[in-house]
Parts: C-alpha cells; sequence; structure tokens
C-alpha cells in the first residue's frame, strides 16, 4: 500500500476530550522544560532567528510524520 497526501477524508465526527484543552496543557509544560533548561521562558529579541529556530523544527516535523506514515503502512 503506498501513501496518497492527496487522499480525501470523512468529515471528523465524535464526542471525547477537547483536543485545545491538550494543546495547551502541552504548551505549558513544554515552556517549563524550556524555563528549567535556559533559566527562563522564551521572549522576544532573545538573540535568535525564531524563522530559521521554526524552519528547522518544522523540517524536523516533516520527517518524524513521514517516518511513521512510513511504519504504519509496512513500506
Amino acid at each position: 500500500m503506498s501513501f496518497d497526501p492527496n487522499q480525501i477524508q470523512a468529515r471528523p465526527s465524535g464526542e471525547n476530550v477537547d483536543i485545545c484543552t491538550l494543546v495547551r496543557n502541552d504548551l505549558e509544560a513544554r515552556a517549563k522544560v524550556g524555563e528549567k533548561k535556559y533559566g527562563e521562558r522564551l521572549k522576544p529579541h532573545n538573540g535568535r532567528d525564531p524563522l530559521v529556530d521554526a524552519y528547522q523544527e518544522a523540517l524536523d516535523l516533516a520527517m518524524y510524520l513521514r517516518q511513521e506514515i512510513y511504519e504504519r503502512l509496512g513500506e
């Protein structure tokens, strides 16, 4: 089976936990990790280029996502 990146999916349905709440909790937990690692939370004008940081993270995300797709399909 091959992966089709343009596949049409069904309309979402169901009742369960609010994903936004999960994301907020994850953001807070991640901020605490950063605070512990760097001694403070992320702030503007910190000497780093946020566009480069974000782009590198996006590239990593694409790699992890494609890895999972590959592994799920048993390619």
